[in-house]
């Protein structure tokens, strides 16, 4: 097979952090609350305006809060569950891959809940959620980062439900319409979806996630950073923009950078449309090529940002499970020392596979350009 010679304008395909939208500029920056501190008027409304531009783009009811937490998705997430999950209540917390599968360590092992379940399924599958009984606490991933599965509907959650619903939403978020009416804590990352910096988690609290965290006291202990309380009542400057530790004011800035793009672009629902565009075309190509299929087999359970697949055929099973393994690898080095595609190697505990981020941020042009350069690295792989 010839290589090709067309190459994406932007071979950016990480699945974390993602690639900044197109047009981005470091130089399009606002940066007059460099140097500020983050409790001055200037720094704070900043903070402010990033989390209501955050509320107003997601279409998060007006009496949930948003704030701005330390240590990315996974501090927001921990947060949530550290002071929402009970000891005296049961809970389940279900996992379809490898960070779900962090949230159940958590709550086995650090948390050591006496009333818990745990639900788990390989990778590219989801367990039976309609099994997860309504008056129990629950954890979840919405969308699966690193199988690029995604829950199909929220039917198994039913509204008014007795426990509180704790999401992990990461990868979906303006990418996929959330069912906020039946999400009581949800959290995700600027470096996901939106190709923003690392580092600064948001969570979303429902009324009922509010009453839950006043009327509760954790008998674990609680590390600054997951207190989430003034005395008896939730502390809303925190929602506010008044972060519990120092924020990055650069990364905030580059956060809001991103929203108002978004924003100018149509708004979540643009985002949507665009994760699906670029999406499909990763798809259909899988589905038209023989050697690959895609890591999850219910076309309803299939994500439309981080998309994963593996490989088939006679060629690649006559192989060793180390030689197995190493294809993937040797396509992305190829691709990466050509500048053609950067990051989008399957994750490391994931099955030997590729995962390509088709998130809003990313142009379909790009999509298209890259697709060919991987049909060539494979035969050259192969043919090597």
């Amino acid at each position: 097979m010839t290589e090709p010679t067309l190459k994406p304008e932007r071979p950016f395909f990480s699945s974390g952090p993602t690639a900044k939208h197109k047009g981005w500029s470091a130089s399009n920056l606002k940066t007059e609350s460099l140097g500020r501190s983050h409790r001055s008027a200037l720094g704070k409304s900043r903070l402010k305006y990033a989390i209501d531009l955050s509320k107003e783009m997601l279409g998060v009811p007006e009496d949930y809060l948003v704030g701005i937490m330390p240590a990315s998705d996974t501090g927001a997430l921990e947060c949530a569950m550290w002071t929402m999950l009970r000891p005296d209540r049961p809970a389940t917390v279900a996992a379809w891959e490898s960070f779900g599968n962090v949230w159940i360590q958590d709550a086995v092992k650090q948390l050591k809940l006496p009333q818990l379940t745990t639900l788990d399924a390989d990778y590219g599958e989801i367990p039976d959620l309609a099994s997860i009984p309504q008056d129990n606490d629950v954890v979840f991933t919405w969308n699966g980062t690193t199988s690029g599965a995604k829950i199909p509907n929220t039917d198994w959650l039913a509204p008014g439900r007795e426990g509180v619903t704790i999401n992990d939403a990461t990868s979906a978020v303006f990418a996929m319409e959330m069912d906020w009416a039946k999400l009581d804590a949800t959290t995700y990352s600027w470096q996901k979806v939106m190709g923003s910096e690392a580092q600064h988690g948001m969570l979303i609290l429902s009324p009922k996630a509010v009453s839950r965290i006043e009327e509760y006291d954790p008998a674990w202990p609680l590390p600054k950073l997951f207190r989430l309380k003034k005395g008896d009542k939730i502390n809303r400057g925190i929602f506010e923009g008044a972060t519990i530790n120092t924020p990055s004011m650069l990364a905030t800035e580059d956060y809001i950078d991103a929203l108002e793009w978004a924003q100018a672009m149509g708004g979540r629902k643009a985002m949507f449309e665009r994760a699906d565009a670029n999406a499909k075309i990763v798809l259909d190509w899988i589905e038209a090529t023989p050697w690959l299929r895609n890591m999850v087999s219910d076309p309803a359970k299939r994500t439309n940002t981080g998309v994963c697949f593996v490989f088939q055929g006679d060629w690649y099973e006559s192989l060793s499970a180390e030689d197995q393994a190493a294809v993937p690898k040797k396509i992305v080095k190829l691709l990466e020392e050509r500048d053609v595609g950067y990051d989008f190697n399957g994750y490391r505990d994931a099955p030997p596979s590729l995962r390509i981020w088709c998130g809003g941020t990313v142009e379909q042009e790009d999509l298209k350009r890259l697709l060919p350069w991987i049909e060539w690295a494979y035969e050259t792989v192969k043919n090597g």
